[in-house]
């Protein structure tokens, strides 16, 4: 029997795989998405690494195609091995190359890995990498057009790794996202992030080919305001905020894509506040205790009009706020924030 297709199929979490891709409408009737937007880690994160498995020769060229992320955006990987690293790796040649996206790998016990490498052909390391720091499939591009031979694709989907019936796998690879759901650019055909589709599996006979390297269009998009710029700064530059503070801190997004890193430290457990005041449409993302990318909870508009504010019960530790305007290409503005202990 021929080999099957070496071919990459996103790990979805249990509760996401039959989920609407929601979206919300904005005050002027444009649609805002929500999915999978937010799916990114905190601009500046170091995430770790945990191998679980592998020969030196395999690991290698994993660290190598993960530095070709890191040269261009603001992430930094530490190939650590600590028990609650953020990407963990096994290298079993039977279950394929996979990976989950983004910060869904902290919805995966820690004992579990978050990304396979079952083979390591050209690029496959530097493609699972990029879905580990929250890329999707370039064949999901909604500006794509892949005309899938969908009976093949439903066949190969209920094969080894994932198992999908029908019903899963038209919701994950037929239906491609919409333009409003993701953060992306026009269809990239030399992307990394393009996997070799065989040409069986399309009706024109078309397929895709396997690119071995980033694309320019690959590093000028992780690098930019969407994902991780490097002028957000990193965890180590984060001004800190008094709880309880008598005055507001002011603060502007100064420049488009810009993000406001902050920290607090909750020295019991209670219930904490943290919201923003201003004329700015802001997004908050709140990050803790003591991590950076264990992400708590995202808030766009729930404080006054379009202000972003988070309420919850904390224990006691160190946490860690993200704060961007709401568009990314050309927002800017001033606000105002503050965290307090209610």
């Amino acid at each position: 029997m021929a080999d099957r297709p070496k071919v990459c199929i996103d790990r979805i979490l249990p509760r996401d795989l039959m989920r609407l891709q929601q979206t919300k409408p904005m005050r002027n009737g444009v649609r805002r998405a929500i999915a999978p937007i937010g799916k990114t880690w905190m601009n500046g994160s170091t995430l770790n690494v945990r191998f679980m498995g592998g020969s030196s020769t395999e690991q290698t060229v994993a660290k190598q195609q993960a530095e070709w992320w890191a040269q261009v955006a603001n992430l930094k990987f530490e190939f650590n091995n600590a028990l609650n690293a953020e990407i963990r790796i096994t290298f079993d040649q039977n279950d394929g190359a996979w990976s989950y996206v983004g910060t869904d790998c902290r919805g995966i016990p820690l004992d579990q890995p978050t990304m396979n490498l079952g083979f390591l052909d050209g690029g496959t390391a530097a493609h699972e990498f990029g879905h580990a720091i929250g890329l999707a499939h370039e064949h999901q591009n909604p500006a794509g057009g892949i005309q899938w031979n969908e009976q093949v694709v439903i066949r190969e989907a209920a094969k080894a790794p994932n198992f999908w019936n029908e019903a899963k796998t038209r919701h994950n690879i037929l239906r491609k996202y919409s333009a409003e759901q993701v953060n992306g650019t026009k269809f990239d055909p030399d992307s990394i992030m393009l996997y070799f589709f065989p040409a069986s599996w399309t009706l024109n006979g078309i397929g895709t080919k396997a690119n071995e390297v980033l694309s320019a269009m690959d590093k000028a998009f992780v690098a930019g305001a969407k994902m991780y710029p490097k002028a957000g700064g990193t965890t180590s530059t984060a001004v800190e905020l008094p709880v309880n503070a008598k005055r507001r801190r002011q603060a502007s997004i100064g420049k488009a894509g810009e993000e406001d890193l902050y920290r607090f430290t909750a020295a019991v457990d209670g219930r904490y506040v943290i919201d923003t005041l201003g004329p700015t449409d802001v997004v908050m993302k709140l990050f803790g205790p003591n991590s950076e990318t264990d992400l708590i909870a995202e808030d766009d508009d729930s404080g006054l009009e379009t202000n972003a504010r988070i309420a919850g019960d904390l224990i006691a530790g160190e946490y860690f706020i993200q704060i961007r305007h709401y568009s990314r290409q050309s927002g800017t503005g001033k606000y105002s924030i503050k965290v307090r202990k209610v």
